[in-house]
């Protein structure tokens, strides 16, 4: 089984660069954020064409989640269990994170698969910040009170932590900033310490290798990037995983990408074969660095 996470960065603008990239990769499950629509709106009919079953949690212009498989559906969750609050500060965004369409768990092929998209933060001690902070705390109480570390689950999605120095391109730039703080890495952390294995450093633990680039500046080609996205892991399927990849090349071209790149686990066998792009980017990317 392939399992893939992409934060599309707004499903409607993306869908044709979306159609291209399930054809390029055929993963089996597609965990999508920030698809920044209504359910109403939720493009069911393309992946249906496509041969997927699209469940979607969203509310209209901001957050939302989504899962997109093609080996069944069922037992869905949103917003860990609970209905979304009412939300007191509808224009602000990101600091009412239970009322903002966040979280959504369902099984596939046998396997839990959740699809997360973390608060933001904003600002190291902002009202945001703060919000991002409880957001995880309710995330890791879900899965001590509901979930099992012996089950096969994944958690995916864009978690907006990058868990440690060698996830960022310049950690003297990035530290006092939000993703790297060491409050957000330690949520991170109590993930792990629940049990479960960050997927793509069981098999990657090179440097250099990030799923996220801000539009500005060049930074993609620049390789100034985070790997905020992750494949969280339980035992069971850790041992499975066979394969890890982060996918370069769904960053560049046309239609114009998301500012976050997919990133793919093949459990028990390996899924089709793509070139991501990172060997040949290599010379490039050091070439511009040191302009």
């Amino acid at each position: 089984m392939r399992i893939a996470t992409w934060n599309v960065n707004s499903l409607k603008a993306r869908i044709d660069k979306v159609r291209w990239w399930l054809e390029r990769a055929k993963p089996d499950v597609l965990l999508m954020q920030e698809t920044k629509l209504a359910d109403a709106d939720a493009p069911e009919l393309p992946f249906k064409m496509m041969g997927y079953h699209l469940v979607h949690h969203g509310e209209g212009r901001w957050n939302g989640v989504a899962v997109a498989s093609r080996v069944g559906i069922a037992e869905t969750v949103t917003n860990f269990g609970e209905p979304l609050r009412p939300a007191t500060t509808p224009d602000a965004g990101d600091d009412e994170p239970l009322a903002e369409a966040r979280m959504m768990s369902v099984v596939c092929g046998g396997v839990r698969v959740v699809s997360l998209y973390a608060p933001n933060g904003r600002v190291v001690g902002s009202p945001f910040y703060r919000a991002k902070l409880a957001w995880f705390e309710r995330l890791s109480r879900w899965l001590a009170e509901v979930r099992n570390p012996a089950e096969p689950l994944v958690l995916g999605g864009d978690f907006n932590v990058a868990p440690a120095d060698v996830d960022v391109w310049d950690p003297q730039a990035c530290h006092g900033g939000t993703h790297v703080s060491e409050p957000e890495r330690e949520a991170f952390g109590r993930l792990c310490v629940w049990g479960l294995f960050d997927a793509y450093r069981l098999r990657h633990p090179e440097p250099g290798r990030y799923t996220w680039w801000d539009y500005r500046a060049g930074n993609f080609h620049k390789n100034f990037g985070m790997r905020i996205d992750h494949l969280l892991v339980t035992a069971p399927l850790a041992e499975r995983t066979v394969g890890a990849e982060i996918d370069r090349e769904a960053r560049k071209g046309k239609p114009i990408p998301s500012d976050h790149a997919p990133l793919v686990i093949d459990l028990d066998a390996a899924g089709r074969a793509f070139d991501p792009g990172w060997a040949g980017a290599e010379g490039r990317i050091a070439a511009r660095r040191a302009r």
